[in-house]
């Protein structure tokens, strides 16, 4: 029985025990006497009490079951692999082919006396039937395999068995407890309440963890690179060392790689800011109904459109085009790149002007009509009051939005590498090629290389880089939105 069946078991018998639960305690209801008891909570709370015990502690037992099964599963492959081979990297592939050879032994139905003698003639027989293994396995593979499907499939069905066994207790247990005064709203509401508090806990230790997996691999790459060189290195030049040579060879400046990710963010912003937010005080502020429901609609269209579909655009009609219109004005010299920081620029402010104009519509449109009527009735004029008054009770959600684009245009990547091109260099001109931080991580982490060399490792002192610098940006934007929050609460 697949993952899926059981768990669609278990809800199945919660909503059984929340269908009898609330038929009973109904029923008890009608039977009492109001003046010398109170129920103390509805039915549907002792139905979704029912079905919490039903469920929740049954798919919870389920998913640490599995877990720890998976985990014995996997030690008992890696030591039966490490007394065939020492070497942790061998090791490690064939742990994997272990792996594949399970799959390959359950798809054809082998097991037991039916397993064949050797590696290759499980692999020949696996080939007839269209499953792919490896070459490089060997025989020991095949029983260990068989084992450890054998003890898969046990340890399956006692998981199973003993969640649809706590699954039902639950039920009963529930539906035994229901009382005219039992405080099942108060149960419900404190379980509602921890499910919350878990929910908030996961983005907090999801940006925990983020951030221990980077920062490991950065202190073991600033081991073999000098902090100061990285921060404040010019030069962006990551060569592989010799063959033979212990030496790092290559230069790591991160400087390049944080202008240009600066230059196309600014370019960006520069194009989406004016037009996204003039299009919101527009939408907001001065069209009608039917022309708003229309506009928005469509504006936000562009929000929907992958990134790389930009990047196509921007390589193929844009770039191509800004560098003919340039080499046409200068008499034949094309003093704007077809791969340039400016293309990517104006490419990525496209894409940014539905996250400015949706957010700062929503917020202008929530400033209190009170504060318009005000305005109008002293005597300003409708640009008056949108300049003097809108916009300035609307900062804070608008300076929030604000932040929301520059992290996504600091944080884009595939407009970048093929509208910007990946040269690492320092330059002040926009119409020349530039990269980003962003680019450089996919192009370290790009290929078949080991997790224990300079070349690679820097990919995840730029994460870390990146993530403080989008840190220190949300810290600031925070700061100022307090700040004029207190002045206009």
């Amino acid at each position: 029985m697949s993952v899926g069946w059981i768990v669609a078991i278990v809800l199945g018998i919660g909503a059984v025990a929340y269908f009898f639960a609330a038929q009973r305690a109904r029923a008890q209801r009608e039977g009492i006497d109001r003046s010398k008891q109170v129920p103390h909570s509805l039915p549907t709370y002792h139905g979704w009490l029912a079905f919490i015990l039903a469920a929740i502690p049954a798919l919870l037992f389920f998913l640490v079951f599995s877990l720890l099964s998976n985990a014995l599963i996997q030690n008992r492959i890696s030591n039966e692999v490490a007394t065939h081979i020492g070497d942790p990297a061998a090791a490690s592939l064939s742990i994997g082919i272990v792996h594949n050879v399970a799959t390959a032994l359950g798809k054809l139905g082998l097991s037991g006396d039916n397993l064949p003698g050797s590696y290759a003639a499980l692999r020949d027989a696996a080939s007839s039937s269209g499953v792919a293994l490896a070459d490089s396995g060997e025989d020991y593979m095949v029983p260990l395999a068989a084992g450890v499907n054998a003890d898969s499939n046990g340890y399956r069905f006692i998981g199973q068995g003993l969640a649809l066994l706590f699954s039902l207790a639950g039920a009963v247990f529930a539906y035994s407890r229901i009382r005219i005064r039992l405080r099942a709203r108060n149960q419900v509401e404190r379980v509602v309440l921890w499910s919350l508090l878990g929910a908030s806990t996961v983005a907090i230790l999801t940006t925990v963890g983020i951030v221990l997996s980077m920062l490991g691999e950065t202190i073991h790459f600033f081991s073999d690179v000098n902090p100061l060189t990285f921060f404040f290195g010019t030069v962006w030049d990551p060569r592989f060392a010799d063959a033979g040579s212990g030496a790092t060879n290559g230069q790591f400046g991160l400087i390049p790689l944080l202008a240009g990710t600066l230059y196309i963010a600014l370019v960006s912003m520069l194009f989406a800011v004016p037009v996204g937010l003039m299009a919101a005080v527009y939408m907001g502020e001065y069209a009608s109904n039917r022309v708003r429901s229309t506009v928005k609609p469509l504006l936000e269209l562009l929000a929907g459109i992958p990134t790389i579909v930009y990047g196509i655009f921007a390589v193929v009609t844009l770039g191509p085009f800004f560098r003919d219109l340039s080499a046409a004005l200068a008499g034949g010299f094309a003093f704007i790149q077809a791969q340039s920081v400016f293309t990517a620029g104006i490419v990525m402010g496209v894409m940014l002007i539905p996250v400015v104009s949706s957010l700062s519509d929503d917020v202008i449109t929530a400033v209190p009509r009170a504060m318009r009527d005000g305005s109008l009735a002293l005597g300003a004029t409708r640009s008056e009051t949108i300049r003097k008054v809108i916009l300035p009770a609307a900062l804070p959600g608008i300076v929030g939005a604000l932040l929301l684009t520059a992290s996504r245009a600091i944080g884009e990547t595939m407009i970048v590498v093929l509208a910007a091109g990946v040269a690492a260099r320092l330059s002040v001109n926009p119409f020349e090629a530039m990269t980003t931080i962003t680019v450089k991580i996919v192009n370290q982490l790009t290929g078949d290389l080991e997790f224990n060399s300079p070349q690679t490792l820097v990919a995840f002192a730029l994460g870390l880089t990146l993530f403080a610098l989008t840190l220190g940006m949300n810290v600031y934007a925070l700061y100022i939105v307090r700040k004029y929050r207190e002045q206009y609460e």
